[in-house]
Protein backbone atom coordinates (compact mmCIF):
# COMPACT_ATOMS: atom_id res chain seq x y z
CA UNK A 1 0.00 0.00 0.00
CA UNK A 2 1.22 3.08 -0.83
CA UNK A 3 0.39 7.38 0.29
CA UNK A 4 0.84 10.34 -1.90
CA UNK A 5 0.34 13.69 -0.40
CA UNK A 6 -1.34 15.58 -3.14
CA UNK A 7 -1.48 18.80 -1.78
CA UNK A 8 -0.45 19.49 1.62
CA UNK A 9 -1.35 23.30 2.06
CA UNK A 10 -4.48 24.98 3.71
CA UNK A 11 -6.35 27.53 2.93
CA UNK A 12 -5.04 28.65 -0.50
CA UNK A 13 -1.90 27.03 -3.01
CA UNK A 14 1.30 29.08 -2.53
CA UNK A 15 4.59 28.17 -3.90
CA UNK A 16 4.88 25.32 -1.19
CA UNK A 17 2.10 23.11 -2.66
CA UNK A 18 -1.67 22.43 -3.38
CA UNK A 19 -4.81 22.59 -0.97
CA UNK A 20 -5.37 19.35 0.66
CA UNK A 21 -5.74 15.74 -0.94
CA UNK A 22 -3.95 12.64 0.12
CA UNK A 23 -4.79 9.32 -2.20
CA UNK A 24 -4.61 5.74 -0.87
CA UNK A 25 -3.46 3.25 -3.13
CA UNK A 26 -4.50 -0.50 -2.07
CA UNK A 27 -4.74 -3.03 -3.94
CA UNK A 28 -8.51 -3.27 -5.01
CA UNK A 29 -9.26 0.91 -4.48
CA UNK A 30 -7.96 4.15 -5.32
CA UNK A 31 -9.08 6.31 -2.02
CA UNK A 32 -8.82 9.58 -1.64
CA UNK A 33 -8.98 11.78 1.46
CA UNK A 34 -10.46 15.80 0.23
CA UNK A 35 -10.53 17.30 -2.83
CA UNK A 36 -8.54 19.99 -2.36
CA UNK A 37 -6.45 21.78 -5.99
CA UNK A 38 -3.83 18.88 -4.89
CA UNK A 39 -6.59 15.90 -6.32
CA UNK A 40 -5.73 17.69 -9.68
CA UNK A 41 -2.53 15.15 -9.59
CA UNK A 42 -3.98 11.98 -8.82
CA UNK A 43 -3.81 10.68 -12.36
CA UNK A 44 0.09 10.70 -12.42
CA UNK A 45 -0.03 8.01 -9.49
CA UNK A 46 -3.67 6.11 -10.31
CA UNK A 47 -3.98 3.55 -13.43
CA UNK A 48 -7.61 4.71 -13.58
CA UNK A 49 -8.53 0.84 -13.67
CA UNK A 50 -9.75 0.81 -10.09
CA UNK A 51 -12.59 2.07 -8.49
CA UNK A 52 -11.91 5.35 -7.35
CA UNK A 53 -13.56 6.56 -3.55
CA UNK A 54 -13.47 10.07 -2.36
CA UNK A 55 -13.72 11.12 1.49
CA UNK A 56 -15.07 14.26 1.87
CA UNK A 57 -14.14 16.13 5.68
CA UNK A 58 -16.13 19.28 5.05
CA UNK A 59 -16.95 21.40 2.22
CA UNK A 60 -14.74 24.35 3.27
CA UNK A 61 -13.75 24.93 -0.37
CA UNK A 62 -9.36 24.30 0.20
CA UNK A 63 -11.12 21.03 0.73
CA UNK A 64 -13.61 20.65 -2.28
CA UNK A 65 -12.08 23.59 -4.74
CA UNK A 66 -10.01 20.36 -7.24
CA UNK A 67 -14.02 18.65 -7.49
CA UNK A 68 -14.06 20.88 -10.68
CA UNK A 69 -10.83 18.76 -12.27
CA UNK A 70 -12.54 15.67 -12.22
CA UNK A 71 -14.04 16.21 -15.63
CA UNK A 72 -10.16 15.57 -16.90
CA UNK A 73 -10.72 11.92 -15.28
CA UNK A 74 -11.41 8.86 -17.02
CA UNK A 75 -12.26 6.40 -14.41
CA UNK A 76 -13.44 3.51 -16.08
CA UNK A 77 -14.67 1.67 -12.86
CA UNK A 78 -16.34 5.00 -11.70
CA UNK A 79 -15.95 7.16 -8.98
CA UNK A 80 -18.10 7.62 -5.67
CA UNK A 81 -17.86 10.50 -3.41
CA UNK A 82 -19.00 10.56 0.27
CA UNK A 83 -19.80 13.42 1.95
CA UNK A 84 -21.38 13.81 6.04
CA UNK A 85 -25.17 13.87 6.49
CA UNK A 86 -26.87 16.72 5.38
CA UNK A 87 -24.29 18.18 3.21
CA UNK A 88 -25.24 16.67 -0.01
CA UNK A 89 -27.52 19.44 -1.28
CA UNK A 90 -24.62 21.91 -0.81
CA UNK A 91 -21.61 19.83 -2.20
CA UNK A 92 -24.13 19.38 -5.62
CA UNK A 93 -24.27 22.61 -5.83
CA UNK A 94 -20.72 23.83 -5.28
CA UNK A 95 -20.67 20.84 -8.25
CA UNK A 96 -22.36 21.88 -10.87
CA UNK A 97 -23.61 24.32 -13.05
CA UNK A 98 -22.99 27.60 -13.42
CA UNK A 99 -19.94 26.74 -11.38
CA UNK A 100 -18.40 23.33 -13.28
CA UNK A 101 -19.28 20.19 -14.51
CA UNK A 102 -22.30 18.34 -12.17
CA UNK A 103 -21.32 14.62 -10.98
CA UNK A 104 -24.00 13.62 -13.36
CA UNK A 105 -22.30 14.71 -16.51
CA UNK A 106 -19.07 13.57 -15.87
CA UNK A 107 -17.43 11.23 -18.54
CA UNK A 108 -17.77 7.83 -16.56
CA UNK A 109 -20.50 7.18 -13.63
CA UNK A 110 -20.15 9.15 -10.46
CA UNK A 111 -22.22 8.90 -7.30
CA UNK A 112 -22.54 10.78 -4.39
CA UNK A 113 -23.56 9.81 -0.97
CA UNK A 114 -23.81 11.02 2.52
CA UNK A 115 -22.52 8.90 5.53
CA UNK A 116 -23.47 9.33 9.02
CA UNK A 117 -21.15 9.17 12.12
CA UNK A 118 -19.82 5.69 13.03
CA UNK A 119 -18.50 2.32 11.65
CA UNK A 120 -19.31 1.44 7.70
CA UNK A 121 -18.31 -1.35 5.62
CA UNK A 122 -17.57 -0.24 2.23
CA UNK A 123 -16.97 -2.85 1.88
CA UNK A 124 -13.40 -2.06 3.84
CA UNK A 125 -13.78 -0.61 6.95
CA UNK A 126 -14.12 2.79 7.48
CA UNK A 127 -15.04 4.86 10.79
CA UNK A 128 -16.05 8.84 10.55
CA UNK A 129 -16.50 10.58 13.43
CA UNK A 130 -16.71 14.61 13.82
CA UNK A 131 -14.02 16.96 14.74
CA UNK A 132 -13.74 20.46 16.32
CA UNK A 133 -14.28 23.00 13.78
CA UNK A 134 -16.27 25.98 12.90
CA UNK A 135 -17.87 23.80 10.28
CA UNK A 136 -19.49 20.61 10.51
CA UNK A 137 -16.10 18.49 9.58
CA UNK A 138 -15.36 14.39 9.99
CA UNK A 139 -12.24 12.51 11.09
CA UNK A 140 -11.73 9.33 9.10
CA UNK A 141 -10.02 5.78 9.85
CA UNK A 142 -9.54 3.60 6.89
CA UNK A 143 -8.86 -0.24 7.63
CA UNK A 144 -7.74 -2.08 4.72
CA UNK A 145 -4.96 -4.68 3.29
CA UNK A 146 -4.41 -5.34 7.16
CA UNK A 147 -3.48 -1.50 7.36
CA UNK A 148 -5.46 1.61 9.31
CA UNK A 149 -4.76 5.04 8.41
CA UNK A 150 -6.34 7.82 10.09
CA UNK A 151 -7.11 11.41 8.76
CA UNK A 152 -7.90 13.76 10.82
CA UNK A 153 -8.13 17.58 9.39
CA UNK A 154 -9.49 20.28 10.46
CA UNK A 155 -9.42 20.18 14.16
CA UNK A 156 -8.73 21.08 17.37
CA UNK A 157 -7.72 19.21 20.32
CA UNK A 158 -10.43 16.38 20.58
CA UNK A 159 -11.53 12.97 22.24
CA UNK A 160 -12.36 11.53 18.44
CA UNK A 161 -8.99 12.67 16.98
CA UNK A 162 -7.44 10.33 19.45
CA UNK A 163 -10.23 7.16 18.39
CA UNK A 164 -9.71 7.60 14.92
CA UNK A 165 -6.14 7.20 15.54
CA UNK A 166 -5.96 4.14 17.94
CA UNK A 167 -3.00 1.97 16.82
CA UNK A 168 -2.78 2.98 13.21
CA UNK A 169 -0.21 2.58 11.19
CA UNK A 170 0.05 6.29 9.78
CA UNK A 171 -1.81 8.86 11.67
CA UNK A 172 -2.33 12.23 9.18
CA UNK A 173 -3.33 15.11 10.93
CA UNK A 174 -3.20 18.53 10.08
CA UNK A 175 -0.50 21.48 11.29
CA UNK A 176 -2.15 24.54 10.86
CA UNK A 177 -0.34 26.17 13.64
CA UNK A 178 3.21 27.01 14.97
CA UNK A 179 5.07 25.28 18.13
CA UNK A 180 3.40 27.09 20.90
CA UNK A 181 0.53 28.78 19.04
CA UNK A 182 -3.25 28.16 19.85
CA UNK A 183 -6.53 29.30 18.08
CA UNK A 184 -9.74 28.46 19.64
CA UNK A 185 -11.64 31.05 17.81
CA UNK A 186 -10.73 28.98 15.22
CA UNK A 187 -9.38 25.78 16.14
CA UNK A 188 -6.44 24.07 14.50
CA UNK A 189 -3.46 21.72 15.91
CA UNK A 190 -0.01 23.11 16.45
CA UNK A 191 3.04 20.36 16.03
CA UNK A 192 2.85 19.58 20.10
CA UNK A 193 -0.68 19.10 19.35
CA UNK A 194 -0.41 16.46 16.59
CA UNK A 195 2.01 14.58 18.70
CA UNK A 196 0.20 14.60 21.65
CA UNK A 197 -2.46 13.05 19.64
CA UNK A 198 -0.25 10.30 18.41
CA UNK A 199 1.04 9.77 21.65
CA UNK A 200 -1.93 8.67 23.00
CA UNK A 201 -3.18 6.93 20.03
CA UNK A 202 -0.26 4.93 20.52
CA UNK A 203 0.01 5.44 16.51
CA UNK A 204 2.78 3.66 14.93
CA UNK A 205 3.67 6.75 12.74
CA UNK A 206 2.50 10.39 11.73
CA UNK A 207 2.39 12.88 9.29
CA UNK A 208 1.80 16.56 9.44
CA UNK A 209 -0.07 18.34 6.39
CA UNK A 210 -2.44 21.29 5.73
CA UNK A 211 -0.14 23.70 6.61
CA UNK A 212 -1.23 27.17 7.20
CA UNK A 213 -0.68 28.86 4.16
CA UNK A 214 0.65 31.90 5.59
CA UNK A 215 2.01 30.15 8.69
CA UNK A 216 4.15 28.13 7.11
CA UNK A 217 5.60 30.40 3.80
CA UNK A 218 8.34 27.95 2.89
CA UNK A 219 9.27 24.56 2.76
CA UNK A 220 12.41 25.07 5.03
CA UNK A 221 10.06 26.16 7.71
CA UNK A 222 8.58 22.16 7.38
CA UNK A 223 12.21 20.60 7.13
CA UNK A 224 12.78 22.61 10.53
CA UNK A 225 9.69 21.42 12.35
CA UNK A 226 10.24 17.78 11.28
CA UNK A 227 14.35 17.78 11.98
CA UNK A 228 13.24 19.88 15.66
CA UNK A 229 10.66 17.17 16.68
CA UNK A 230 11.30 13.92 15.17
CA UNK A 231 13.80 13.15 18.40
CA UNK A 232 10.44 12.64 20.25
CA UNK A 233 8.22 11.52 17.81
CA UNK A 234 10.18 8.81 15.41
CA UNK A 235 9.36 8.69 11.79
CA UNK A 236 7.76 12.29 12.08
CA UNK A 237 6.89 13.15 8.15
CA UNK A 238 6.22 17.10 7.56
CA UNK A 239 4.61 16.18 4.13
CA UNK A 240 5.18 17.88 1.16
CA UNK A 241 2.97 17.61 -1.79
CA UNK A 242 4.20 14.09 -4.53
CA UNK A 243 5.13 12.81 -1.10
CA UNK A 244 4.90 9.28 -1.72
CA UNK A 245 5.59 6.77 1.41
CA UNK A 246 5.40 2.46 1.66
CA UNK A 247 3.04 1.26 4.43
Amino acid sequence: MQVTFLGTNGWYDTATGNTSSVLVRSREYDIIFDAGNGIAKADRYITQEKPVLIFISHLHIDHIAGLHTLVKFRLKRGLTVFTQAGSLADLQRFVGEPFTVPFARLPYPATVRELEPGRHTLPFTLECLPLVHPAPCFGYRLEIDGKAIAYCTDTGLCDNADRLGWDTDLLITECGLRSGEASPEWPHLNPEDAIGIAERARAKRLALMHFGAMVYPTLMERHALQERFEAICPGLIAATDELTIDL
